[in-house]
């Protein structure tokens, strides 16, 4: 592996090129790993395959003299800010807003190498220094900050972040198309040899798809949904939850409609995706010439997020499940494209070379590990159809349910002579293997599929997602009925029987989600337990921008009924509702107990607590009342 093999990160490493300029300079905020699963990376190799210079500054220093932000100079057409894989808030903070153990995309886990909102710190940094020279903001932190939206950091509504950081562009989703047109039209407007892009109007192109851009001078159009104004979401929680509802549908369209909302004097503009990526188009983003691997930079040291999924192999994008809590069709859509078998098993080839590679894919999968290869039977119902999940509340039956390409795939990967086993580390939608459809080879697959995943694909553990036990709580979540999860735990059971195989299953589930109450974690914790299920994928509810869940968190509204929903905000409430994950700690017994009182449940306290429920406190003594029964006989 040599420095030319990766994009060019220093000037040192621009010379080794031969190169005297570049053309686009991407800032990241994560470490800089040449891999598809990496934002920074599939943007700057796709931007090299159509013909662009590129170089990708990691990391930067934004303290001090900014010198990370000078050394490449200016770029010939514009400054790319990808500010991570996940969103940075979400990345260094808790739901308690506590910092997290470590930062999963930098060297060693560091915290200190990524500020909090890059997107607005490296915009502001590149505005000072190069005020003439275009900037364009994408991944997740911009792409779900395209809009007034709630953060739950600052607890407020902030407008489009383009408000705060002084960029000209937003790119929101994937941004493979976008990223390419734009550098291409920009590129048109160069007439002579040497000449660089600046920041007239003339040059930035407005009507890209997917692109977000900020207006003084604003004319409705035909077919233009205009929003509620930043100024009256302010004012009326009701007008927020309102507008999200046209967000996440004109998200998740095959041929959406321009969104418009003011802010102040100017206009926020949401020009509609561009439609789904086809397989060949998806194949060649993943064809690249990634060298799958951390920049060189960083031997020795280890970068967490990596580590997950240096052995696994992405197969396919998109989810149609529309979870509320969840930011993926938000992002990607909610349209499956999938690779094809040919592109996945180059990839895998390339894995089986790796020199740490010891037999074993840890996954094999995607956004949902079991989608692939299904669609709509009836493309132009799709194309009109605004629901944002395909199987909430019940699966559509236009959808294609039938696992048998997946199968295949599974099957070829698994033919390979280097590869002893390919896990599914991915999501399983359990709710696609128990559906019965009108097609019996679909359902005579997903009986084969739910055979072939735990017999062959399963580590020992099966992690899947129930999320909640309540019914009223999982139709707030877009989730299937807790009774499927019975079906499925059944079905498990019983091939683990039939097979000889002892395996677990391992739920998650989720506390202080819109809509729940002490009595429904009571309720789970009581479920849970009878199932033998001391929990450990657990986590509490947190708000993050352009969510279902969020808006309704915040203005107690849901967006689509506009009925009034509760919601556990203070971190008292929030940890009254989440020790009942833990009803199996002693630490933690007496906590709930006084809380099934509070909240009418005492009915419950034996079953949870069936030593403490012997064992309560004298309120005159603080001693445990068993104990002074026993003093006195032993006195007698």
């Amino acid at each position: 592996m040599k420095l030319t093999d990766f994009l060019p990160t220093t000037k040192k490493e621009l010379e080794l090129r031969g190169w005297e300029e570049v053309d686009i300079i991407l800032f990241s905020a994560d470490a800089y790993v040449d891999h598809p699963s990496f934002g920074a990376a599939v943007i700057g190799r796709t931007l090299e395959a159509a013909g662009y210079r590129v170089a990708i500054v990691p990391q930067p220093d934004w303290h001090g003299d900014f010198r990370d932000f000078r050394k490449l100079g200016r770029p010939r057409l514009f400054f790319g800010i990808a500010p991570g894989c996940m969103d940075s808030m979400v990345n260094k903070y808790t739901a308690a807003r506590r910092l997290r153990s470590e930062d999963a995309y930098s060297p060693d886990g560091r915290h200190d190498l990524r500020p909090e909102y890059p997107t607005i710190v490296y915009s502001q940094i590149l505005r000072q220094l190069y005020p003439d020279v275009p900037i364009v903001l994408g991944g997740i932190e911009a792409s779900l900050r395209r809009l007034t939206h709630y953060d739950y950091w600052q607890d407020r509504l902030r407008p489009c972040i383009l408000c705060d950081a002084p960029a000209d562009l937003i790119i929101y989703g994937m941004g493979e198309k976008p990223i390419v047109e734009l550098a291409n039209r920009l590129a048109d407007t160069l007439s002579t040899p040497g000449s660089v892009v600046s920041r007239s109007t003339a040059t930035i192109p407005h009507d890209i798809p997917q692109t977000v851009y900020l207006t003084s001078d604003y004319t409705p159009s035909e077919g233009d949904i205009v929003l509620h104004s930043h100024e009256e979401c302010l004012k009326n929680k009701r007008s927020q939850a309102e507008n999200f509802r046209h967000i996440e549908e004109q998200s998740n369209m095959m041929h959406a409609q321009r969104l418009a909302q003011q802010v102040g004097p100017q206009t926020v503009i949401v020009n509609p995706p561009y439609p789904p990526m086809t397989t060949a188009e998806l194949d060649a983003s993943y064809d690249l010439p990634y060298t799958r691997v951390p920049h060189l930079k960083y031997k020795g040291k280890r970068i967490p997020a990596y580590e997950m999924i240096r052995h696994s192999v992405n197969i396919h994008r998109g989810c149609f499940g529309g979870c509320a809590f969840c930011t993926i069709s938000a992002h990607q859509g909610k349209f499956i494209t999938c690779r094809s078998k040919e592109s996945i098993l180059k990839e895998v080839r390339q894995v089986v070379q790796m020199d740490d590679f010891k037999g074993y894919l840890s996954d094999l999968g995607g956004p949902s590990a079991n989608m692939y290869g299904m669609h709509g039977r009836n493309h132009k119902a799709c194309e009109k159809c605004k629901r944002p999940s395909c199987i909430n509340p019940q699966i559509c039956p236009n959808l294609d349910t039938n696992h048998s390409k997946l199968l295949d795939i599974y099957r070829a990967v698994d033919a390979l002579p280097e590869v002893k086993k390919s896990f599914i580390g991915s999501g399983v939608r359990y709710d696609l293997l128990l559906y019965r459809s009108k097609d019996e080879a679909a359902n005579k697959a997903a009986m084969e599929y739910a055979r072939e995943l735990i017999t062959r694909h399963v580590s020992g553990r099966l992690k899947v997602a129930p999320e909640h036990t309540s019914d009223h709580v999982l139709k707030l979540m877009r989730k299937p009925s807790f009774s499927q999860f019975y079906d499925f735990k059944r079905l498990f059971d019983r091939i683990c029987r039939e097979e000889g195989l002892r395996q677990q299953l391992i739920p998650y589930f989720i506390s202080s989600h819109p809509g729940c109450t002490e009595a429904d974690m009571a309720e789970l914790a009581v479920l849970t337990k009878r199932l033998d299920f001391q929990l450990e994928q657990v986590q509490d509810f947190t708000p993050t921008p352009m969510t279902v869940s969020t808006e309704t968190w915040y203005t107690g509204y849901d967006p689509y009924t506009l009925e009034p929903v509760q919601s556990a905000k203070t971190p008292q409430q929030k940890q009254a509702q989440r020790q009942y994950f833990f009803w199996y700690k002693p630490e933690e017994r007496q906590h709930i107990e006084q809380s099934l009182r509070r909240i009418g449940r005492a009915d419950l306290i034996n079953e949870l607590c069936p030593y403490h429920a012997n064992h309560r406190t004298d309120p005159r003594t603080q001693e445990p009342q068993s104990e002074k029964r026993g003093r006195h006989r032993r006195h007698r």
